[in-house]
């Protein structure tokens, strides 16, 4: 689970950039807080409205691996609100998430074109198969190059 700052903005940016399928989004005003599932789902399979019950009957259903974010209502209107990305002192210790790619060099550049921010691209350092990004809220994706 990643705690987010606004819900648009971070599934606007695991669609757009990762192909990630918004599976589920549930509201709990009672308790100021939203639940969002997303997902890499296979080619051609469809999903339900993110909004309906058939959704929620699905995801307890889905056999592939979520990606699960929370989002405290109200902190889309505080400008310093920050997460701990676990990247960062004195709270080291989360890491991040990781994607795979086919093409590491294109979709790193189309990345960049897109506005996606970079700790560590493709050519940097030592490690030349894989890539960091940064999510709106600052977490690390790991971008790895898959075999073809």
């Amino acid at each position: 689970m990643l705690r987010i700052k606004d819900v648009d903005a971070s599934v606007k940016f695991y669609t757009e950039n990762f192909g990630f399928t918004l599976l589920r989004k549930s509201d709990f005003p009672q308790w100021k807080f939203s639940l969002v599932f997303l997902a890499v789902l296979p080619e051609g399979t469809s999903w339900p409205d993110p909004t309906s019950d058939e959704s929620l009957d699905e995801l307890w259903k889905f056999k592939g691996v979520t990606l699960e974010l929370t989002h405290n209502h109200g902190t889309e209107n505080q400008t310093d609100f920050k997460v701990n990305n676990g990247n960062e002192e004195p709270h080291r210790g989360f890491g991040h998430i990781a994607v795979m790619t086919k093409n590491l060099e294109a979709d790193c550049i189309a990345l960049e074109e897109n506005g996606v921010k970079f700790r560590k691209r493709p050519h940097e350092g030592m490690m030349k198969t894989l890539a960091f990004c940064l999510d709106p809220d600052g977490y690390w994706i790991e971008i790895i190059s898959r075999a073809q």
